[in-house]
């Protein structure tokens, strides 16, 4: 997809990942940009950086998002992508309660699913539309220290993948991010954690890569291209790949 002329919608659009992807857009000439979150201050003063429109949305609620498709279709028009972005983390494993664990599942994986649920057929109806899904390395390897951002991503790359395969036929595409550590609000404090250890990008370069995937038409965008050849030591050898991340967890939890 050349991005020129797109409608475009990006959650998590008031820092890090999302405020780059707004701009990336917006500079290779998006026709508008809507710029959605939580803080919706943030977003506003985003969308006023791109020319675009701010909104404030919590994806942790399917009604905010069906609100924003809605209100995106009716007063700017077809949305060409949607970039489901918005993403929080989440330290510890089965002690951490049922409501953040709730949470962190609406927000890293039914976030997408309800983008999906009320644009695919909007996009299915008109030929096709793209789908750019935030997820993390930790949904191709794992986390340590975090079960919930680990199994939430999985299972974001999971529904991605699933999407990708099953609407294709209608012209939907879709690309999943998955990369390491990204200078952003979520990594500030740990910048010498596990997801560093191959160095922490900025966020334009994030944006970028993402950028090129839509082009392209791409499904994995891998910023950390170290990634690739982590997922293969994975698959060749599944049991010398957890003695690996053992010893992370040994090196990075203090055990």
């Amino acid at each position: 997809m050349d991005i020129q002329d797109r409608i475009v919608v990006v959650t998590g659009a008031a820092g890090g990942i999302g405020r780059a992807l707004a701009q990336t857009f917006a500079k290779a000439g998006a026709r508008k940009v809507v710029c959605a979150d939580l803080d919706g201050d943030g977003a506003d003063a985003v969308a006023r950086e791109v020319g675009g429109i701010g909104r404030k949305a919590d994806v942790a609620r399917e009604a905010d998002i069906q609100d924003l498709i809605e209100q995106t279709e009716a007063e700017v028009g077809p949305i060409d992508l949607f970039c489901s972005n918005a993403g929080i983390f989440t330290l510890g494993g089965p002690e951490v309660a049922n409501d953040a664990w709730q949470r962190i599942w609406d927000i890293n994986l039914m976030a997408h699913v309800w983008a999906a649920r009320h644009l695919v057929p909007r996009m299915s109806a008109r030929g096709g539309g793209s789908f750019l899904n935030t997820a993390s390395a930790a949904g191709l390897l794992s986390q340590v220290g975090s079960a919930p951002y680990a199994v939430t991503k999985h299972a974001a790359v999971g529904f991605a993948e699933w999407l990708a395969f099953t609407y294709a036929d209608q012209g939907i595409k879709v690309s999943v991010l998955c990369p390491q550590a990204v200078r952003t609000n979520m990594t500030l404090g740990h910048e010498d954690h596990v997801a560093s250890i191959d160095g922490m990008l900025e966020p334009g370069p994030v944006a970028e890569a993402c950028l090129d995937a839509i082009r392209r038409e791409t499904f994995l965008v891998l910023p950390h291209p170290e990634v690739l050849q982590y997922m293969r030591n994975k698959t060749a050898d599944y049991d010398r790949w957890i003695g690996g991340m053992r010893k992370l967890n040994r090196r990075f939890s203090g055990a």
